[in-house]
């Protein structure tokens, strides 16, 4: 057994887990926060016989976790970082000829197996802090999976995770193992501080409540504090506030955030002197994976902020929620590591039973952009042909699929492109990754790193009245916040300068337009014309609006290509752009330009206008009036027009409504045999249905009402066949023939209950109610006055005629005197006529 385990909790299962993988080539591990399991389990397995001749990967999710996990094993063993346990992530990697033991952020391992797929030299992979369920650990065990099962049988695979059900991991590994650890290494308390109060703009302040739970943990508590906030603003908020407050002298305040130099974060979990206490205000760059020193007391905030991708606009976007039950126990674990903790809850206990039990995992509400491309790269067309926990989104990725079409990274069957291949290289989102590729061919690869670089991180000018990138491209070289994103940039460019070309005449732009340019590359979505001069509402190529605001350095601007947009409503803000000129355009993007004379749907006129135009996608670059119209362009306009108006803007008939509303009836009573005439269908499918009876009609439709000849009883009689024309009228008939020898039409607008309105005295002797539908449905009787007025509504005429109709009589005798009124109406004649005519 590992020395290190000796005082770990991991301890007790070392030997079982060693065992096991002795036997298996897969294996779940399921140990609380502060078990050991990150440190303690890979130590242990680098002196089994079977690592001897290959190396171990073991994946963190975020860099801050892969280089202190590295950083502390090798200081176990005595050693530096880059002998027998190394680190690799983006833009730092730390292994020697004799590293045994890498650790990798997720993507990494990703980008290895598509350069490697049978992982040569590596004889296991752990999944570390599993729970997390990002995007690319799903991904990264899936391929790890399908190279075990395809090429490497002898590749052992474990997965550990401190919250998650461990039994939905070992049933996707085939039914492997579950090691279970027990407990944590101390006590942890729990207080519960009750939920936030609200600021005056109404919203939870996290910021009073966090520094009122750090001002009562520093009165009733010793040791070090770690805190958990949403993200970076509140972080600078509490640290301001803190700074305000008499702290005592031996208390330091340390931010800890994503976007923070690696530098910076290491000085928030480097070991301080015993008489000294820390308060790391965190997002949840801690919760897993960090052993921060001295640490045994947590705040919670219990929120946090993700990326939220919205696939109606396409756009990924940093939203405040609620923690799940798993991060809140992963929060709790932070304290405990090394003696007695105690965590301070800001919510009330009861409300734990609304919280999620888990988080949603990103494959399923993420933009699955890069995910599309790492399967078409592993000549993966279906999801399902490989093993998920979670099968991605069919919908976002056809969404993500049909952007790398449009970026000609896929071709139309799924299949990955020679561009595709070298963009799935390049370690960034597909787009950023095209723009750069493309550039590099106009020797522009720099200025494509810069903006690459820029987009890819958070804003550091963070100026929401100034959205141009151009300035923020301007602000690089002497910005101080802006130290990763040159090092980012710097790190992309030395991957394609080797090929780098001298710069093409075809972008020969000014600064501005040039940089506009080469957005578009990325963006062609969102390149954005302004609707009216002077006004601050754009229309982008994918038909979505978006709007700057008037104080916007880039307010005026004719046309743009955006980046960064907020907001769900009509018009999204825009927060980073650059201009374009609109000539540029025409020239760069010519051989994408339509141009020709195009019908369009006007809402005003309610009218189909031709026009003689240039698009781009969805933008109208010049437009006048035109003669020539086809007439496929006629039809489509006519179909926008109907959808803009609804089923109403057809001219129906007394006859032609009756046989829909009995078609809908036919299809509520037997939806196998009777086709779906509802609204919804019938306008989804107007090309199906109505395209035959409008080509003669073309050439002379300008406007709705000029389709007044369309006869629709005899279109909705072409949705049956001949069988079911016959069997219509004897299902659901149009009449019903009533004691007095009437043919009544049946009112079928409420299918689940169609009214037969009749005079009373018709409906003499009946004695049974109405049925259609074979004996299915019975009709409501509205049983009406001489003045053909509503006198009782039943769908029980026997009931009828034995109560109510003797107090209706009784009412009704004496003002239509000229009228039979039966004692007996069951018994009496049926008729339609007055008494002296009987």
């Amino acid at each position: 057994m590992n020395d290190l385990a000796s005082n770990l909790p991991i301890k007790d299962v070392l030997p079982e887990l060693l065992s096991s993988l002795k036997d298996t080539n897969r294996l779940v591990v399921q140990a609380p926060p502060g078990a050991g399991k990150t440190t303690a389990i890979p130590l242990a397995l680098l002196k089994e016989e079977w690592t001897a001749d290959g190396k171990i990967l073991m994946l963190e999710p975020r860099r801050l976790a892969a280089k202190n996990a590295a950083r502390h094993m090798a200081n176990i063993l005595g050693e530096e970082v880059g002998e027998t346990i190394g680190y690799r992530v983006q833009m730092d990697n730390c292994v020697g000829d004799g590293t045994r033991l890498e650790i990798l952020t997720e993507g990494i391992l990703t980008r290895r197996l598509q350069s490697d797929p049978e992982l040569t030299g590596i004889s296991a992979i752990i999944f570390d802090e599993f729970h997390e369920r990002s995007l690319q650990a799903d991904l990264g065990l899936a391929l790890s999976i399908d190279c075990q099962e395809g090429l490497r049988d002898d590749l052992k695979i474990i997965v550990m995770s401190a919250t998650l059900d461990g039994q939905g991991i070992s049933t996707l590994l085939d039914n492997a193992p579950i090691i279970t650890s027990e407990g944590r290494a101390f006590h942890v308390e729990t207080k519960y501080l009750g939920k936030p109060k609200t600021n005056r703009w109404g919203q939870t302040d996290i910021v009073s409540a966090t520094v009122s739970a750090i001002k009562q943990a520093l009165k009733e508590e010793t040791g070090s504090i770690l805190t958990f906030l949403p993200g970076e603003g509140e972080i600078r908020k509490v640290e301001a506030e803190l700074k305000h407050l008499k702290l005592p002298q031996n208390c330091f305040i340390a931010p800890l955030f994503g976007a923070m130099p690696l530098a910076e974060q290491d000085k928030a979990i480097r070991p301080t002197s015993a008489d000294q206490r820390k308060i790391v205000l965190s997002t949840n760059i801690a919760e897993t994976s960090l052993t921060i020193n001295g640490i045994r007391i947590v705040i919670d905030s219990g929120y946090r902020r993700i990326a939220k991708y919205n696939p109606n606009n396409g756009l990924t976007r940093l939203e405040t929620k609620q923690i799940s039950m798993a991060s809140a126990t992963q929060r709790q674990g932070r304290a405990g590591r090394v003696e007695t903790g105690i965590c301070y809850r800001l919510w009330d206990k009861h409300a734990e039973g609304g919280m999620e039990s888990f988080d949603v995992p990103e494959i399923l509400e993420a933009d699955l952009s890069s995910l599309a491309l790492d399967l078409a790269n592993w000549g993966i067309k279906e999801p399902t042909e490989l093993k998920w926990l979670d099968v991605p989104n069919k919908a976002l990725l056809q969404q993500a699929r049909d952007l790398l079409i449009n970026l000609e990274i896929l071709d139309q069957d799924l299949r990955i492109t020679k561009h595709g291949k070298q963009t799935a290289r390049m370690p960034m989102h597909p787009r950023l990754g095209h723009m750069i590729l493309v550039a590099n061919q106009y020797g522009l690869a720099k200025e494509a790193c810069d903006l690459a670089a820029i987009l890819s991180e958070r804003d550091f000018l963070n100026d929401r009245q100034n959205s141009s990138l151009i300035d923020r491209i301007k602000a690089l070289p002497n910005n101080p916040k802006s130290k990763r994103i040159k090092a980012l940039s710097r790190h992309w460019f030395s991957r394609v300068s080797k090929n780098s070309k001298i710069k093409s005449s075809v972008i020969n732009e000014d600064l501005e337009s040039q940089f506009g340019l080469l957005l578009s590359l990325a963006y062609p979505d969102r390149i954005a014309l302004l609707r009216k001069p002077k006004e601050s509402r754009y229309q982008m190529s994918n038909g979505r609006g978006a709007s700057l605001e008037e104080t916007d350095k880039l307010h005026g601007n004719a046309c743009l290509c955006i980046a960064d947009l907020s907001g769900e409503g009509r018009d999204s803000k825009i927060r980073m752009a650059a201009p374009i000129s609109v000539i540029s355009l025409k020239e760069f993007y010519k051989d994408s330009l339509e141009e020709g004379s195009f019908a369009t749907w006007d809402k005003r006129t309610r009218s189909i206008l031709a026009r003689k135009q240039t698009r781009l996608g969805k933008l109208i670059l010049s437009d006048e009036t035109s003669n020539d119209l086809p007439n496929d362009q006629i039809e489509a306009a006519i179909y926008i027009g109907i959808r803009d108006l609804g089923l109403r803007a057809l001219p129906w008939h007394k006859e032609s409504k009756s046989l829909l509303a009995r078609m809908r009836c036919a299809h509520f009573l037997d939806k196998q045999n009777w086709p779906d005439v509802s609204d919804e269908t019938l306008l989804s499918s107007l090309e199906e249905w109505l395209s035959p009876y409008l080509s003669p009609l073309l050439n002379s439709v300008r406007k709705l009402e000029d389709l007044a000849s369309l006869d629709l009883t005899s279109i909705l009689l072409s949705l049956l066949d001949w069988s079911q024309q016959q069997e219509l009228d004897k299902f659901i008939p149009s009449h019903w023939q009533v004691p007095s020898g009437s043919r009544i039409r049946i009112d079928y607008e409420n299918m689940e209950a169609p009214v037969l309105a009749v005079k009373l005295q018709e409906m003499f002797g009946a004695t049974e109610t109405p049925v259609v539908g074979n004996g299915k449905l019975p009709l409501t009787l509205h049983l009406l006055s001489p003045a053909q007025r509503p006198l009782q509504v039943t769908q029980n005429l026997v009931s009828f005629w034995s109560d109510s109709y003797h107090a209706v009589k009784a009412e009704m005798k004496g003002r239509y005197p000229k009228h039979p009124w039966p004692d007996d109406p069951m018994s009496h004649q049926a008729t339609a006529k007055i008494k002296k005519r009987l």
